[in-house]
């Protein structure tokens, strides 16, 4: 389900979807599958291992292999906190929930062997990147690269730039995948380029780069000015988030209010189910604060336990969209 809606009274345009990481092809070393990422370490994807303590690359010659770890940006380069198990003769995996990650959507990685030996993918493999040390990139030393933003037929974020016929590539880069001037290529249609991806909830800014030059999307008027006194512009992600009050079945009147309506005391009017009641909204990525007002008395979420103050000194219960 994908939607574009346009309100009056927010400066983005927005994309609405039920969020759910869907498998990617299959890249390099691991997979996202539902809300996880799969690391995938194959023994015969691999010919070159480097030895952490010397830095000398050698011939891997099928060595008893005691452990392989996941060592990477998300877990500080750690050889042994991140294990893998072994679920074939030559194949280990390890699955870590997508929240395991922060916000950043790239990070590089490397499989440890024996907690010494880094394997060192081809650097003909689509997301390998060169390894750099103290600012130098390393000679014949790759890092694998992962990607939770992706491209995908039924994605939640939809990206079209009309015209442009007679270009021979363009590329949509944004704050989704660093700004990467090569991963996301469009696919070209009859009126233009287009391409679907699939992206966690939150507010990112992207260009368009057509045969190498740089353009905002001129179907969006929703953009910020950046740093080379341009202009990029904006999508703000969002994930259908339920709200349910159990209880309270004799009450006549419940609305929810959060920072998400600036508090309003008659906008959301909740449903009423058997279990008590039930509201669902699209939010975007983050925190919001929220609660129920029960027949005029306003009262915290009692099945929520995660609760902060805001700066008027009011309790509030708290929601994450991620």
């Amino acid at each position: 389900m994908k939607q574009l809606i346009l309100y009056t009274n927010y400066l983005v345009f927005v994309f609405i979807s039920f969020y759910s990481f869907g498998q990617n092809d299959m890249a390099k070393g691991y997979k996202i599958q539902g809300d996880s990422v799969v690391f995938t370490f194959d023994v015969r994807d691999y010919s070159k291992f480097t030895l952490e303590h010397t830095g000398q690359i050698h011939d891997f010659d099928d060595f008893n292999i005691e452990s392989v770890a996941v060592s990477g940006e998300f877990n500080l380069w750690s050889r042994e906190h991140w294990n893998m198990k072994k679920v074939g003769g030559f194949v280990y995996e390890l699955k870590k929930h997508i929240d395991d990650f922060t916000d950043e959507f790239s990070w590089e990685f490397k499989f440890v062997v024996n907690n010494a030996y880094w394997a060192e993918p081809s650097k003909h493999d689509p997301n390998v990147s060169k390894a750099i040390k103290n600012g130098v990139k390393l000679r014949n030393i790759y890092n694998l690269k992962m990607y939770t933003a992706y491209p995908k037929e039924d994605g939640n974020a939809y990206f079209k730039l009309n015209g442009y016929k007679d270009a021979k590539r363009v590329i949509l880069a944004g704050s989704f995948n660093k700004w990467d001037e090569s991963r996301f290529k469009m696919n070209k249609v009859n009126d233009g380029w287009e391409l679907t991806l699939k992206i966690r909830p939150g507010m990112y800014q992207y260009r368009f780069i057509v045969d190498g030059h740089w353009i905002e999307d001129p179907n969006n008027p929703f953009k910020v000015q950046n740093e080379f006194h341009e202009y990029n512009s904006v999508i703000d992600i969002k994930k259908y988030t339920t709200f349910k009050l159990r209880g309270y079945t004799h009450a006549k009147n419940v609305i929810l209010a959060g920072s998400f309506n600036d508090w309003n005391e008659h906008e959301f009017v909740m449903h009423k189910k058997e279990y008590g009641w039930k509201y669902v909204i699209p939010l975007s990525g983050g925190k919001h604060h929220y609660k129920f007002i029960v027949d005029g008395k306003w009262i915290v979420d009692p099945n929520n336990s995660v609760k902060e103050y805001d700066g008027d000194g009011h309790v509030n219960s708290v929601c994450m969209v991620k």
